[in-house]
Order: C-alpha cells, then structure tokens, then sequence
C-alpha cells in the first residue's frame, strides 16, 4: 500500500483485503482500510520481527493480509514473512525508491540506496563517493538532519539534499535543493514518511576514500598496531570478500583489514578479536567513522575466544601468530573452500609460517615496501620491515593429501632398523 491508500490499490490487493480474516499492519496502514474490510485488525507490536512467528503461529489455518508500506520485498516485511511461511503471496505496490526516482529523473539503476530504518546512521558513509547519487531511506521526520550533519562530518557538506515526503499520496512534497553546509540546524521535521535524495560533492580538502582495499592510512585512528595501506591491499586481495561472507580478523590492532572487508559489499560481515580493550574501542571508532558499525568487536585472546564464533568463510592473522594453537584452531574452524592468511615481521612467527605451508601448501610470500624519503638535499628510499605473508584455501583433497605425507614423514616406533 501507498501514501494515497485504499484508492491507490489494484483489484486484486482490495479482493485480498476484503477476504482476509485477519488483517496486520501499522496502525496508519490499518487506519487507511474502508468498513468493508472486516477482519481482525491487529497493529503490529514493537519491536516488530520476534513478534512474527508468534503472531503467524496463533492465526494459523486463517487467511491473514499483512499490510506493508510500497514493495514489501525491498528492505520491508516480506523478508522476514518468507523467512517464517512458505504460504505467501505477494502483492507489492511502487516503492518509495521508484517514486523518488521518478520525481528526480534519476535512472534508478545508476543509485545507491541506503536504508536507516532500524539500522546506524553510520552506515551511511560507507555510500559516499564524489558525484553519487543516494537515496536515504529515512527513519523518522529527524533523519535528514542527522544525514546532513553526518554529510558535514565526513567532508561531504557541499553535497546536495532534497527530501521527499508522502510520495504518491495527496500530501507529497518535495524540498528545494539544498547544501549539507546550509541546513537549518534547527529546522523543524517534516513528514515523518519521507526519503532523502542526496547529490554527493566531497569538500575539495577531505581525505578520498576509494571504493577498493587500500584506503590511506590517515583514515584510521590507530597507536602504530595497523596494517600499512599496501600490505593490506596485497592481504584483501588474497582474502578475496565475495557477498555475503564472514571475516574472523585476529588481533584486530586497529581493525582495518575488518574495516575494509566489510567495505567491500553491504552484505560482508567481520568479527575482530582484539584482546586490548583500549584497542578494542579504537576499532569500533573506526568502524563507525567509515561506515561499517556492523563490525563485530570480541574483546579477549585467541585462541580461547574463537570457539563461540560463528564459523567463518575466511581468517586473517594479523597479531598473536605464537599464541599456542592459534594456527590450528583457525584452520579446522574453516568449512571447505575457506581461506587463511596470516602475516608476520618476525622471526619466530614466520617460522610458523613455514611449517603451516610445508603441512597445507598455499602461497608463501614476501613482501616489500619502501617509500621516498628526504636525504639531507636528495631523495633516498627507507625501507619498511618485510612482511611474510602465508595464504592458502583449504580443499578437501589437499588435506588428505598431507595426511598421507605426514603418515609416510613419521616413523613407526615398533618398525625395525629396515622396516
């Protein structure tokens, strides 16, 4: 259903409604309902998704309509009544991202959409690139505010807002353009049932931040434990996020190969285990401020901690290599198909290293970085410390492979001289 309502909906969505013994939706969504439709009407309880199942479960066996905002398929309720019920049809009106789109002129396949409902305003920055267009999925009346504040915050303040309410009813209304920069501060909110259109445009003096692994290591908060700008473009590289997949970063330090794991698509998640808890806030700072604070903090050692976790597509080591066991733990926690890699500066944990390749192959590399420095009048190179880096995918065959090497390696202690 639409801002405009009941005149709003097809045939075959009114049928629906007038059929439906039980009828679910928000209180203005019930409100917009005509006397013909006679069922039960029940508002949804807040918080709304744990009161799904119970509410399916103690109207099973009627015919249940629930009532949904635009597309219920795009960031709306459908989601979670698929999840619940295979028992579903579903009858969906324009989205608010097509009206918009639509009042803009705007190609909808060249925006990002970003949704703030029920999730961190944070998030938000994840999305911001020079010349992008957004559209903001708002919250509540307060949400362009708090976007324009956050555009401000991140260097982004000549970027250019437009908020679009009640789309599709007889009470829509779309803002003038206006900078991030002029905001009233103190405007008072509008429509709460609204979308915030943005033109991104970057203050000429603001850090870039790319949309590839890599960011400039001025991007972080950080007390030296970070992973340099290169190593970790090199480590996501072989790391590879794809959607949808779960990160275990040990030794988290700052959090940047998280950070920048997540970065890589909306859907990547990251837990980062930090046994510092100073560290461990710093992390979360730092997830916050470039658009991740979906990212997981464990405050505590590896490997004791890593038992609770969920179990994880790819592992990065980045700190506690000599930890007893650490190596192991996060190789049999990995399913098939997983990928493990691990740098080290040291002696002793490359040593480590070694032995993992000699036991489950991979790659075993070296890299080098040095950067141009001043020379008294001239320019000279100062080399970083190398760092060795180990990584592999664990394949089925590939194990019983090494398990049928390390058998032959290892001596019988009941064989004789020539057995």
């Amino acid at each position: 259903m639409g801002a405009d309502g009941w005149p709003g909906l097809p045939e075959p969505s009114r049928a629906a409604l007038c059929e439906a013994e039980v009828l679910i939706g928000g209180a203005r969504q019930l409100d917009l309902l005509p006397p013909e439709c006679t069922g039960e009407r029940l508002a949804w309880p807040s918080p709304l998704r744990p009161a799904v199942p119970g509410l399916l479960a103690a109207h099973a066996g009627r015919r249940i309509a629930v009532l949904a905002s635009g597309d219920p398929m795009f960031y709306g309720i459908g989601r979670a009544l698929a999840e619940e019920t295979d028992a579903l049809r579903v009858l969906p009106h324009p989205s608010s991202v097509s009206y918009a789109a639509a009042r803009l002129g705007w190609p909808l396949e060249d925006v990002e959409v970003v949704t703030l409902v029920g999730r961190p305003l944070d998030r938000l920055a994840a999305a911001l690139h020079d010349g992008r267009r957004l559209l903001v999925l708002s919250a509540d009346a307060t949400t362009p505010g708090e976007v324009a504040a956050l555009l401000r915050d991140r260097g982004f303040g000549p970027s250019r807002l437009r908020v679009l309410e009640q789309l599709g009813g007889d009470r829509e209304r779309m803002t003038v353009e206006t900078p991030a920069d002029d905001w009233p501060r103190s405007q008072v909110p509008g429509d709460p049932l609204n979308i915030v259109a943005v033109v991104c445009r970057r203050t000429p003096d603001a850090l870039r931040l790319g949309a590839v692994p890599g960011l400039p290591d001025q991007a972080y908060e950080h007390d030296g434990q970070l992973t340099k700008r290169h190593i970790r473009a090199a480590t996501l590289g072989v790391l590879a996020p794809a959607p949808g997949e779960l990160l275990w970063d040990i030794g988290g330090g700052s959090g940047s190969v998280a950070v920048e794991w997540m970065r890589a698509h909306p859907s990547c998640r990251a837990v980062t285990v930090e046994r510092d808890p100073v560290r461990a806030e710093r992390i979360t700072r730092n997830a916050e401020r470039l658009g991740v604070p979906g990212l997981t903090v464990v405050v505590g050692s590896a490997p004791g901690v890593l038992a609770d976790l969920p179990s994880p597509d790819a592992v990065f080591v980045g700190g506690g290599l000599t930890g007893p066991g650490l190596l192991d733990a996060c190789w049999e926690a990995l399913a098939p198909g997983g990928r493990l890699v691990a740098n080290t500066v040291t002696l002793e944990s490359e040593a480590l290293l070694a032995d993992a390749y000699r036991r489950h192959g991979g790659e075993l590399v070296k890299l080098a970085v040095a950067h141009a420095v001043p020379v008294g009048g001239f320019t000279g190179w100062r080399q970083a410390m190398p760092v060795t880096q180990w990584a592999v995918q664990k394949t089925l065959v590939r194990e019983s492979l090494v398990r049928e090497s390390l058998a032959r390696e290892t001596p019988n202690p009941l064989a004789g001289d020539d057995g």
